[in-house]
């Protein structure tokens, strides 16, 4: 009796994608509204502490939703994208182009965009790197480098232009789909899922808050 044929494995592990400074951000943030509100539960009077808690199920998730929430993350596969309010999976195959301008973005192969929101665009980044792609040494007409840019190992470890970080990663996203085989034996379906969990205690902590502002 042969045994059944195991899946085939992605040729890569996930690699992921996301803000750094999103994180930091949220962190900070969260830790500020907790304090904030914490403190009005405990010791605030009348309806403080109900509003705290109004405040709390409102500011959490929302805070969350767009700073520690968005990822992106791929394989040989697909790309899965988690914005602050939707999970978005798409198979290669579907992915018609990954671009940035002044915000990145995903253009699926029937048209519709899905951002990006793990990978914000800097312009200020963006600025910096054609400074330094400025005066960055260049090959002449006879592949000799200009003056002043060194030899060897050096010369070349220079002579690539520097790029932005979000440009960079939507080359490395771009450069993927491309390679993306043919998705015949393929097993990824697109989904698009909207995320619930963020949703509902935010609108609860909304619905909480008009309340007690109406009753009050």
């Amino acid at each position: 009796m042969t045994s059944p044929t195991p899946p085939a494995e992605p040729q890569f592990a996930d690699r992921t994608y996301r803000s750094t400074s999103a994180l930091v951000c949220g962190v900070l943030l969260l830790t500020l509204v907790v304090v904030m509100a914490g403190d009005a539960l405990l010791r605030g009077d009348g309806q403080a502490p109900w509003l705290a808690l109004a405040a709390l199920l409102t500011a959490v998730p929302l805070i969350v939703a767009f700073t520690l929430r968005p990822v992106v993350s791929v394989n040989d596969e697909r790309i899965r994208i988690r914005n602050p309010f939707r999970t978005i999976r798409l198979p290669w195959a579907e992915v018609a182009d990954v671009r940035a301008g002044y915000s990145s973005e995903l253009i699926a192969a029937g048209g519709t965009k899905y951002q990006l929101w793990a990978i914000p665009v800097s312009l200020r980044d963006r600025k910096k790197a054609s400074r330094a792609a400025g005066r960055a040494p260049h090959k002449d007409a006879y592949g000799r480098f200009s003056p002043g840019a060194g030899t060897g190992a050096d010369a070349h470890r220079h002579s690539a232009p520097p790029v932005a970080a979000a440009d960079q990663t939507i080359m490395e996203l771009r450069g993927l789909a491309e390679k993306a085989g043919d998705p015949a034996g393929g097993t990824t379906t697109s989904s698009v899922r909207w995320a619930y969990e963020v949703i509902a205690p935010a609108v609860v902590g909304v619905v909480l808050f008009v309340v007690l502002w109406a009753i009050g």
